[in-house]
């Protein structure tokens, strides 16, 4: 037995490694919806280790030798067209033109978080809200304690905004045993953090304004909202527009970064709906059948119009962020020589002492305080989506600052004082991963009940699942009253079913507290006998044998024709000439009908689906997988019920 809540409560075997090899793979309903959200988190923590690797990679160059470090970095680069252009060095291009590209990707992340994430409950923002606000708040206020009156008190904004990248990556090391609600969590704090700091960038760290070029940056991102308004969906217009808004904003002397933002929460994010993919398989049809170029065009835009624009982009951008831009910034911003001298002032100093603990202490104690707060004031009915033990885990993560505070302290120092400053960013990272493994370990060494408790907390999660389970109406397998309740969107023809059923016997037989429920979803745009066999179930359920009929249909996926369906019947032993006219007459199409209208309603276009105590699984569904997400909910469950 796992040592932990979000663990299958049973011993992997040679059975159980195969399955979970077999079924280790995406399904075709897991590449849509909110799957930007793994998606994203693994991107981020496979970038912190490549930002990791270009940040000592910038330490090695200019200790050894930091004259080629810093004229490569000064190199001016212009781009004129007759008498106007721009014209910067390269570490300024980097900042400010690429880091432009990292923001609009934090931007569609926001965006997607409001239309399809937690924060898809508007009340729900007030948690993360406050506790991102929280956090920034007492680091800012830490680093004034040290530097309050003082010219270095500029420096405040480098102690406020997490570095998402070593944040995600810091917790899918030492916190993977943690729930995935954790990382969400996570996730909309940190947007709330860069969405915050880039406003302080924009604002606090502009030295002066000229007004003509800031007009002519906002005419030219309102030309961006009418297009976005009217539907015109060509990128190379948005790109041409968003260029002439970034160089506004350079001129006008606002950080230009953030036209990013404001051009990433354009995007809406909504789930691919079947009435879209049903269309694309019509598309596809009709070029199997006449492959000529203006079909496979019309395939092309029908395919990509399926899936939001924001899950496009981020797919688009979000490696090459999270691979490409941010490392090349930490290369050009964290070069530093390193020697006792420098340490021995840095250590001594108000500048690195503020930032140090601003990040260590202050995050911690601003996003646990904040949480709290709302949790107090609300009287409950906000609470946050883990437990305590999980959120002071993120608060100890969040103190791992990196790249907006190398952003922010370039704009505010330079020189020694740079140099202080960098020191205190890296050091607060270290403290903030060795506070963090210590806070985890202490939690994993809790009794059970109570480590439990402190994880998964006792809020309600979203409910993804539109219309709750009916034993009057649902065909349900298990004891009816137990904690678990698996609902599952299937389709009689479609071989991932196929593949799923013998998991989910597995399941059933590892878990006696699990309730099992077959709901129809026949995608008959592509599985064109799916509806004949969902109404011949319906027809045996009529005489008692919905679940012999269910396990006969997935056995045999390659004979489903009415004489086959026939055979089936006589096999069970049904009344074979009430079974023919039941399905004749579609008896069942209007209990199907339901299934499909809840199944849309639900965000479901694909199969197989499963949701667990009525929110969405995602991911594969192996053994291990399913069995990890049953505990997790029976835990919660008992959490609730206690």
């Amino acid at each position: 037995m796992s040592e932990t809540p979000n663990v299958p409560g049973r011993d992997d075997d040679a059975s159980g490694k195969a399955q979970a090899a077999r079924f280790s793979g995406r399904t075709a309903w897991a590449r849509n919806l909110q799957t930007p959200l793994r998606q994203f988190l693994q991107t981020e923590t496979g970038g912190a280790a490549v930002l990791l690797i270009a940040a000592a990679a910038a330490l090695a160059w200019v200790n050894i030798d930091a004259s080629s470090y810093e004229s490569l970095w000064h190199t001016k680069l212009a781009i004129r067209v007759s008498d106007a252009g721009v014209t910067l060095d390269l570490r300024d291009w980097v900042n400010l033109g690429l880091m432009t590209f990292f923001f609009f990707v934090v931007g569609l992340e926001a965006r997607r978080e409001w239309d399809l994430g937690e924060l898809r409950q508007r009340r729900r923002f007030a948690l993360p809200l406050v506790a991102g606000l929280g956090g920034m708040a007492v680091a800012i206020s830490i680093y004034l304690l040290f530097n309050g009156g003082r010219s270095s008190a500029h420096g405040w904004g480098i102690a406020m905004s997490t570095d998402t990248a070593f944040a995600l990556g810091l917790l899918a090391l030492i916190g993977r045993r943690f729930p995935d609600r954790l990382r969400a969590f996570m996730l909309t704090i940190l947007v709330v953090d860069d969405v915050a700091s880039l406003v302080v960038i924009a604002t606090v760290y502009t030295e002066s304004l000229k007004v003509a070029p800031l007009l002519a940056a906002v005419g030219f991102y309102a030309v961006i909202l009418i297009l976005r308004n009217i539907s015109v969906r060509i990128g190379l217009v948005y790109f041409v527009l968003g260029v002439g808004a970034w160089v506004g904003l350079l001129k006008s002397g606002v950080d230009p970064v953030v036209i990013g933002l404001a051009m990433g929460i354009l995007p809406f994010a909504f789930p691919a709906e079947r009435s879209s993919l049903e269309r694309a398989t019509e598309r596809f049809r009709e070029f199997r059948e006449q492959p000529t170029a203006e079909l496979a065009r019309s395939v092309g835009v029908t395919i990509r119009s399926a899936t939001s624009i924001n899950e496009r982009l981020q797919q688009l951008y979000h490696p090459w962020t999270s691979y490409a831009i941010v490392p090349v910034f930490a290369l050009a911003n964290t070069g530093i020589v390193v020697n006792g001298g420098l340490l021995e002032r840095a250590f001594s100093s108000r500048i690195t002492l503020g930032i140090f603990l601003g990040y260590v202490l202050g995050k911690p104690v601003g996003i646990v305080g904040g949480s709290w707060l709302v949790t107090w004031l609300s009287g409950r009915r906000l609470r946050p989506p883990v437990g305590w033990a999980a959120v002071g885990g993120a608060g100890t993560i969040a103190g791992a600052g990196f790249t907006v505070a190398l952003l922010v302290a370039t704009l505010a120092f330079d020189g020694p004082r740079l140099e202080e400053a960098k020191v205190g960013i890296f050091s607060a990272l270290l403290g903030a991963s060795l506070l963090t493994w210590l806070l985890f370990r202490a939690t994993a060494r809790l009794p059970r009940p109570l480590r439990t408790l402190a994880v998964l907390g006792t809020a309600q999660p979203l409910v993804d699942l539109d219309r709750d389970v009916d034993p009057e109406r649902d065909h349900v397998r298990g004891p009816m009253e137990a904690p678990v309740t698996v609902v599952e969107y299937g389709d009689f023809e479609c071989p991932y079913c196929g593949r799923a059923e013998p998991v989910v016997r597995e399941l059933l037989g590892d878990f006696g507290d699990v309730r099992y429920v077959w709901r129809h979803l026949p995608l008959s745009d592509v599985h064109p006998n799916a509806q004949l066999a969902a109404e011949a179930a319906e027809a045996a359920a009529r005489q008692g044998a919905f679940w012999q009929m269910h396990d006969l249909l997935l056995g045999h996926q390659d004979a489903l024709d009415p004489g086959d369906l026939m055979g089936y019947a006589e096999q069970l032993g049904l009344d074979a000439e009430r079974f023919s006219n039941d399905v004749r007459e579609h008896e069942g199409a209007a209990q199907i009908a339901e299934d499909v209208d809840s199944a849309d309603v639900s965000g479901v276009s694909g199969t197989p689906t499963f949701f667990i105590n009525g929110q969405r699984h995602y991911g594969a569904y192996d053994i291990d997988t399913l069995s990890k997400a049953v505990v997790t909910a029976g835990a919660r469950a008992t959490i609730t019920a206690s």
